[in-house]
């Protein structure tokens, strides 16, 4: 079946599926308005249009970085043939009002308090050859005031992660590395108590200089918030050489290790271990070429796709036809507005190395472009009126989502009360605010937890930051999307 009569199919699909949903359903999907509970001697009558969307490729610069997905490597994208390159910085945490020994049990190593210190890099997935050497440094990033990494800073992928670390500041340790780790064997690879992992080793006295902060003053490490300021502000991990490999890092920890007499008098080894957590900064930056050629080029005349990619951002933007919607139906109710995006498969997705192929996003959101940067530093969840999400199709090779109703009354209802607080005209009002009816789908990882009761609930939406990238059919004039609505609609109204 070509990509066509996929369309088609889907398209008849979902609408015998929506006009059978009418007949059974009475609620009204909308919260504002001339909506309310309907009198039962009231007779409800449903019908049913179809309306046209338009889309476009558009490129989002502002995506946050500050997340718990890292990412360390460099790789060329098989679709635009460009390096992406993969820097991130953590902080670390302590648990608070942590505490050593007292320092006169410690067995000493030469004039080091430390036996060893270490950092790993626990990974959760690669794209790309996992037998390619790769070389990372680590540079401490700066406690000093005016580069330190605050928990207000505004993190995107594209922020300059450099600028946390003291100029002149050279690396504290290097590190060559392939995702298979060859000095494990086969059978502790294998094993179920091993996570794939990159082991990098710092030099003793830097965990000799830890410990002896705590001496020195133990509210050093009282909380996070101190431990960043006065001991350790956490590092920049960056890609220096080497190009095929990008890690998707699970998390990261530093183990520094020493050893102290017992209450018997015996020699105990011991590790005080710090992790980087959801309680402290993370973030990745991601270098690129500028994609901007490519958004124009999908935007084009006689181009009849739009992308979704990420990590770049690239994104789908929709105009939804609101005022088509309640033209003629200003005293119904919409019971149902239903629209599918279909997928077009990509290029690479039968290629012989699937370590190569990109991935498809699995969750999408739809929210309003005005609330697209507010929505992920706010750290929002769907909302159901002003948001969405839905999940992949791959029956259908589409996205749906199945009731954005809400949506289109929410934004109809904001126009008539601007026009009527301020007085503006309809064509004023839109003047003065062009995004009103526009919206961004955007690739997202959606978490969720379940109560007692079986019901799930969002507990964090981020946008993806895996490499992943597909094609929609693009909404024109002349082959628009479809958007399919029910009315409900009072018998005498």
């Amino acid at each position: 079946m070509n990509y066509t009569e996929q369309m088609r199919y889907t398209f008849q699909a979902w609408s015998a599926f929506i006009l059978t949903t009418a007949f059974l359903l009475t609620a009204c999907s909308e919260d504002t308005g001339s909506l309310g509970i309907y009198p039962q001697q009231d007779a409800i009558s449903n019908s049913y249009e179809t309306f046209d969307i338009i889309s476009e490729s558009i490129l989002n610069t502002q995506v946050p970085a500050n997340s718990t997905a890292c990412y360390i490597g460099k790789v060329i994208d098989p679709e635009t043939d460009q390096a992406i390159t993969a820097t991130f910085a953590t902080q670390f945490h302590t648990f608070e009002d942590y505490t050593f020994p007292e320092e006169s049990r410690i067995v000493k190593f030469g004039d080091m308090l430390c036996r060893s210190i270490e950092i790993r890099l626990f990974i959760r997935d690669t794209f790309g050859d996992k037998n390619n050497p790769m070389k990372i440094e680590v540079l401490p990033l700066s406690r000093n005031e005016d580069r330190l990494l605050k928990e207000s800073e505004k993190l995107y992928t594209s922020t300059k992660l450099d600028g946390y670390v003291d100029e002149g500041q050279q690396p504290i340790a290097t590190k060559v590395f392939t995702a298979t780790d060859y000095i494990m064997t086969d059978d502790e690879r294998n094993g179920g108590n091993y996570t794939p992992n990159v082991r990098i080793l710092l030099d003793q006295s830097f965990g000799d200089d830890i410990m002896r902060k705590y001496y020195a003053n133990p509210a050093n490490f009282k909380d996070s918030y101190s431990f960043i300021r006065n001991v350790c502000a956490g590092f920049l991990f960056r890609t220096v050489s080497g190009i095929g490999t990008m890690l998707h890092l699970e998390v990261c920890t530093m183990n520094l290790d020493f050893e102290y007499i017992d209450n018997y008098g015996n020699a105990v080894a011991a590790t005080c271990r710090f992790a980087a957590t959801p309680e402290v900064i993370q973030s990745t930056q991601f270098e690129s070429s500028d994609l901007s050629g490519l958004v124009n080029a999908m935007n084009a005349d006689g181009n009849k796709t739009t992308m979704l990619k990420t990590p770049a951002g690239i994104c789908t933007e929709l105009t939804l036809p609101i005022n088509e919607i309640y033209r003629g139906h200003e005293n119904d109710s919409i019971s149902h507005a239903t629209v599918t995006f279909m997928r077009i498969n990509n290029q690479d997705e039968d290629a012989k190395d699937d370590n190569y192929a990109l991935g498809i996003p699995q969750d999408l959101l739809l929210v309003r472009k005005q609330n697209l940067e507010s929505f992920f530093q706010n750290h929002q969840v769907s909302d159901s009126e002003q948001s969405f999400t839905t999940t992949f199709q791959p029956t259908y090779n589409s996205y749906t989502f199945n009731n954005i109703g809400s949506l289109i009354s929410y934004c109809i209802h904001e126009k008539l009360n601007g026009m009527k607080a301020t007085g503006m005209t309809e064509a004023a009002w839109e003047e003065a605010h062009p995004l009103w009816n526009r919206v961004v789908l955007v690739p997202v990882t959606v978490a969720t937890t379940t109560d007692s009761y079986g019901t799930a609930s969002q507990v964090s939406v981020n946008q993806d930051m895996s490499l992943c990238s597909t094609k929609l059919v693009r909404g024109t004039k002349d082959n628009p999307i479809k958007m399919q609505v029910i009315y409900s609609s009072f018998a005498g109204k």
